[in-house]
């Protein structure tokens, strides 16, 4: 997700640190755009695209393959595309909850040994305040909910997804020096509000230019989750720009979040 909004911004100021950067967005021409953007931007010509497409676990298999042959060295995982629209993958699972979760939890999983050995390392989760209204039922993972506001829903079920992804993934590496860090970046006025419906644009549009954050400012608790020495002890932790603080109740299910983690197991085949 490094093509544009947050995903970019937080790119190109890790680039201007010197990192290796990969972006690993959808579009290649969006992609490629972006890694040439930031290349010129900050002289780091270690800024590179890969392709990877969230709503294929085929495309996800596909990435993890080529980066582990590519690239010796992961210090650092930034899950941080996400989509808001309804619809369905190839998979057949909800574009949203497929998109924003199970794509990143099946990449993360095949990337984790690569994370271990190059550790200390961290995985940062691009989550948000609307976990606070995620309603998880392990039944029936990766179906769409039902209901009028199915798809706003589906988003919310999402993000406390993320919140509790981060949770149980600190729980199981502990001692391994793989940390992770899930992060509300603020209300930010990104590209994700062109999914929202037509009758709601007018109010949203003109609120997001007028009181959201731009892009490099929400990309700045991302940024620390990533970079910010003596973090460790803290892994697991939900992070907003006033620091680590408590998730909504059902981010802090733990039995929730290994119901979760199994069943993402069993969807994505692992």
């Amino acid at each position: 997700g490094g093509s544009s909004g947050i995903g970019a911004a937080t790119a190109l100021e890790l680039a201007r640190c010197g990192a290796r950067v990969i972006l690993a967005t959808r579009s290649a021409r969006r992609g490629e755009a972006a890694a040439s953007r930031i290349r010129r931007e900050t002289g780091n010509n270690q800024v590179q695209f890969m392709h990877l497409d969230l709503a294929s676990l085929r495309s996800v298999r596909a990435f993890a393959s080529t980066f582990l042959r590519q690239e010796p060295q992961l210090h650092l995982l930034i899950n941080n595309a996400g989509v808001s629209a309804g619809g369905t993958t190839e998979d057949g699972f909800s574009l949203p909850f497929q998109v924003n979760h199970l794509g990143h939890f099946l990449l993360t999983q095949l990337l984790l040994e690569r994370l271990r050995s190059c550790a200390p390392s961290r995985v940062v989760i691009v989550a948000s305040s609307a976990h606070c209204a995620g309603r998880l039922c392990p039944e029936s993972l990766g179906r769409p909910p039902l209901g009028l506001f199915s798809t706003f829903q589906d988003y919310c079920d999402s993000k406390l997804a993320n919140v509790l992804h981060a949770r149980e993934l600190a729980t199981r590496e502990e001692g391994t020096q793989v940390t992770c860090y899930a992060v509300h970046p603020g209300f930010v006025n990104t590209s994700l509000f062109r999914h929202a419906p037509l009758w709601l644009k007018p109010l949203l549009l003109p609120l997001a230019w007028l009181l959201f954050l731009d892009a490099s400012e929400g990309a700045q608790v991302v940024l620390d989750c990533a970079t910010q020495d003596g973090l460790e002890p803290l892994s697991g932790r939900y992070f907003t720009d006033s620091g680590p603080r408590l998730p909504w109740p059902a981010g802090r299910d733990d039995r929730l979040a290994r119901a979760l983690w199994e069943g993402s197991e069993r969807l994505v085949g692992l």
